[in-house]
């Protein structure tokens, strides 16, 4: 494997964010509340106005993007938190650690920007997941949600918030992820 590096992409890489969001839609649709379907159907001023409105991060190996994750204030109203969403890595580098440095880098990214907590919302039932974030440091709170995206069949499907502390103080979680 090469090395893989991580970078945040700039407002005119919407192309580069459009071509690895709709690879994670078609190998991992479950994963995501949109569909490949109609993601697909999106125009260019869509992508660029995505790309900007969070920071978007990729895992690269050699010239090639094989993960992403996004970092951006989409779930609260508390100035405190950013959220971390989006993550994937290609299926043939997945347990090597990829996953690990785009999360690492999205912390990195919301210290910078003086974010005191990351918000990852994991679904209950992706053991693997919540494995993942919990070994990283994150935190498992009260605060449950429906899965984005749920359907009839899956409509008892729930994510749980996680937050990983970026202060000294862990225990100071803000209410409003708690409740």
């Amino acid at each position: 494997m090469s090395e893989i590096t991580i970078r945040a992409l700039g407002a005119d890489e919407w192309e580069t964010y459009r071509d690895v969001r709709l690879r994670a839609l078609e190998e991992s649709p479950d994963a995501f509340a949109a569909s490949l379907t109609q993601e697909k159907q999106f125009e260019e001023e869509f992508w660029r106005t995505r790309v900007e409105r969070s920071r978007r991060m990729v895992a690269e190996s050699g010239d090639e993007v094989v993960g992403v994750v996004s970092v951006g204030n989409r779930s609260t109203e508390d100035a405190r938190v950013v959220e971390l969403f989006g993550l994937w890595v290609t299926p043939s580098l997945r347990g090597q650690g990829v996953a690990w440095k785009l999360v690492e880098a999205g912390v990195e990214q919301a210290t910078a920007e003086n974010y005191k907590f990351v918000l990852y919302w994991v679904g209950t039932d992706n053991g693997r997941a919540v494995a993942f974030a919990s070994s990283f440091g994150f935190r498992p709170t009260d605060s449950r949600r429906p899965m984005k995206g749920a359907t009839e069949e899956t409509e008892d499907d729930e994510e749980m918030a996680m937050i990983y502390a970026l202060s000294d103080d862990p225990s100071a979680v803000p209410s409003s992820v708690l409740a």
